[in-house]
């Protein structure tokens, strides 16, 4: 499993998981899946996506990436939207599978992550946060 060394392990000050620490050899990756996302989230929600999306942003970019360490509960909250398959065939319970930013679907849900005064999300990141 691939280990996206300085991307942020969590959402500060929350118990928000970005990241996850080793794979899971018995069961293997958890399978990646489209969760719906409700008008009546709680507010924290809502933020953490946007603090999630604002770190890939800033890390992947517009290319594609692998799945590595991101956590699949994290990335199954943008999964078929936001963040999409990079490759085809695509195996959502692999590590190694990859995946992209779709920006235009990403830019219309996250704007004031895409915004040009944007603050850059590393300045929110913790040092403590980052994984190993």
């Amino acid at each position: 499993m691939l280990k996206h060394r300085g991307f942020p392990g969590r959402m500060p000050g929350t118990d928000f998981q970005f990241t996850i620490r080793r794979a899971n050899v018995k069961e293997g990756a958890t399978k990646l899946i489209r969760r719906e996302r409700f008008k009546d989230r709680k507010k924290l929600d809502r933020a953490a996506d946007a603090a999630f999306m604002a770190a890939l942003w800033q890390y992947f970019g517009e290319e594609p990436f692998q799945r590595g360490n991101l956590d699949a509960g994290r990335l199954s909250w943008l999964f078929g939207r936001e963040v999409v398959p990079a490759e085809d065939p695509f195996d959502p319970c692999s590590y190694e599978a990859l995946l992209r930013i779709d920006v235009k679907r990403a830019e219309a849900s996250f704007p004031e992550v895409f915004a040009p005064d944007a603050p850059a999300a590393s300045d929110n990141w913790d040092d403590e946060d980052e994984q190993a």
